[in-house]
């Protein structure tokens, strides 16, 4: 599978974060955060276990308040005007929330209900079969593999056509086939024209979707780009005559700090 191919977004910025930081007690989560998100891009967020990827979220998403900077989604500020934020995003988290005991219908019908709108059962069908799950829609969601239930959250989160979703760390613990079949959902939002923010700590995952990736190390953006960007920072190894361009895995780890496989690797002794 080749990485995503759109071409680079020109459209204006849907999120835009200017110095946010955030500390827990004497724990620095974010040190003053800078980022710019064009609409109808995906956008992810790279990071480690703990470099503050969910906090940042949590703040635009207005669940969080920051201690200083700025931040607006939509033209919005999050501190400001939340309700407005609020009404334009969608947030899914690291695990699945659908109601296992309702069909899938159910579970979108029951969100077009609480958002009050108009014919919720059209809704739902219109969304089970957008995102490949109209044969399904009748069976409870505790019979879904990882991947439609994870379809189906990202359906039930799109209920209302936000303009900007947030995914945090969409694909934990999924298998590699489910994982695939939500890359392709994220793809199709984007194509669609929804402005999408990722955050991952899978590197593969940024590699494939993203049109511009932000590294987050100890609570501060340490480089943002496009992969080609990120790539160039780390010269081409040759090998055998062959020129071998760096992976995003070793601009990642050349960038926090990290050992390379090549140099966590006992040598053979002789």
């Amino acid at each position: 599978m080749t990485p995503t191919t759109r071409p680079a977004p020109t459209a204006p910025s849907a999120v835009r974060v200017n110095g946010i930081e955030k500390s827990f007690g004497d724990v620095h989560v974010l040190r003053g955060v800078d980022l710019d998100v064009a609409a109808g891009s995906i956008f992810a967020l790279l990071g480690s276990n703990g470099a503050g990827k969910t906090t940042l979220v949590n703040i635009l998403s207005t669940l969080l308040p920051a201690d200083a900077g700025t931040a607006t989604v939509q033209g919005f500020d999050v501190t400001g005007s939340p309700g407005d934020v609020r009404r334009s995003i969608s947030l899914t988290g690291q695990f699945a929330a659908v109601d296992e005991v309702l069909t899938g219908r159910e579970n979108l019908k029951l969100v077009a209900r609480l958002r009050h709108l108009k014919d919720p059962g059209r809704i739902a069908d219109d969304l089970l079969a957008r995102f490949s799950l109209a044969d399904a829609g009748d069976r409870r969601a505790a019979t879904y593999s990882g991947g439609m239930r994870r379809r189906l959250d990202i359906a039930m989160s799109l209920i209302g056509d936000p303009p900007v979703v947030f995914l945090d760390e969409p694909t934990t613990g999924l298998d590699p086939q489910a994982r695939i079949e939500v890359w392709e959902t994220i793809r199709g939002l984007a194509n669609s024209g929804t402005t999408v923010l990722l955050t991952t700590q899978y590197l593969d995952e940024a590699e494939q979707l993203a049109d511009r990736i932000a590294i987050l190390h100890e609570g501060v953006i340490i480089r943002n780009g496009t992969l080609a960007e990120l790539k160039r920072l780390l010269p081409a190894a040759k090998v055998e005559y062959v020129e071998k361009q760096p992976s995003l895995e070793e601009v990642f780890l050349a960038l926090v700090g990290a050992p390379t496989r090549s140099e966590s690797t006992p040598k053979e002794s002789r």
